[in-house]
């Protein structure tokens, strides 16, 4: 049989709602009939999507690579046919926090001026590719490690890395600090975006707290809270700058690399303009 757009949709819906009842009344059909178009697809793919042993759906991992394949595509198809885009097509440019950096305003203005008749639109996505693999964006700036499958990847810089505290934290009194110094307090993990884990103290020496969050602005409140103290990129200042911050370089931990990053394959025209561009804007600032 014709898979047909609907068969994704459907998929996606049901991978969200982790039920096929609420997926159901979410695409206003039968509960029968999702189940068939469901058992359509898995039958077109030969392979299972989806393990019904539970009572809470959960996606195989089959189900887990083709639900970004899926969200790709549709993303693709709605760009596609998006009667704004007829005219331009803007390359979007995604991030989970910070951007670039210090560099992000220059790489913006330069790219006005260089290609007027291309938007670039900035979009800050809370994800550990920044919406990459799911097509909400043409290219990402990443930092850390990129292990997601079907992306590639062009090393733009590397960031020394600080220690985010509260202002009024006896650790403010310090110019450096030190993972030792940090060992001691509860630290913020961003479990979604974030560069920092436990992994970064040595097995021997790691804290003896963690609180996690999902995202930048909560690990910021968590940390302007006193709850805890952050460890980040030297971009995080010029980006979240508050009276109940402090910033101080972490002296004894590896810088974090900046990658920017796309999906394998046909891609938006502009994309090797906007890498020529944020590797000129990079060694410009660093020369």
């Amino acid at each position: 049989m014709t898979i047909e757009l609907r068969h994704l949709r459907s998929f996606l819906v049901i991978a969200e709602e982790g039920n096929i009842t609420r997926a159901a009344a979410r695409l206003h059909v039968g509960q029968p009939a999702l189940s068939r178009t469901l058992r359509q697809l898995e039958d077109h793919l030969g392979t299972r999507l989806v393990d019904r042993s539970t009572h809470h759906l959960e996606l195989t991992a089959e189900g887990r690579t083709f639900r970004d394949k899926a969200a790709a595509a549709l993303a693709a198809v709605d760009t596609a046919l998006d009667p704004r885009g007829v005219r331009s097509w803007p390359l979007r440019l995604g991030h989970p926090w910070a951007a670039l950096g210090d560099h992000t305003i220059p790489l913006l203005r330069r790219w006005d001026e260089t290609y007027p008749g291309v938007p670039l639109h900035l979009l800050r996505i809370d994800d550990r590719t920044a919406g990459l693999t799911q097509g909400k964006v043409d290219a990402a700036v990443l930092r850390g490690t990129v292990d997601a499958s079907g992306l590639r990847t062009h090393l733009l810089t590397s960031e020394e890395r600080v220690v985010v505290i509260p202002a009024d934290s006896p650790l403010a009194e310090l110019p450096r600090i030190t993972l030792a110094d940090l060992a001691a307090h509860p630290i913020a993990l961003n479990t979604v975006s974030g560069t920092t884990t436990t992994d970064l103290w040595p097995a021997t020496a790691r804290p003896a707290a963690t609180i996690e969050v999902t995202n930048t602005d909560e690990w910021l409140f968590a940390i302007a809270a006193g709850r805890a103290v952050g460890v980040s990129t030297t971009a995080t200042p010029s980006h979240h700058t508050h009276p109940s911050l402090s910033f101080r370089p972490l002296v004894d931990a590896p810088p974090v690399p900046v990658f920017l990053a796309w999906r394998e394959g046909p891609g938006h025209p502009a994309l090797p303009d906007l890498l020529a561009l944020a590797h000129e804007v990079v060694t410009d600032a660093q020369a």
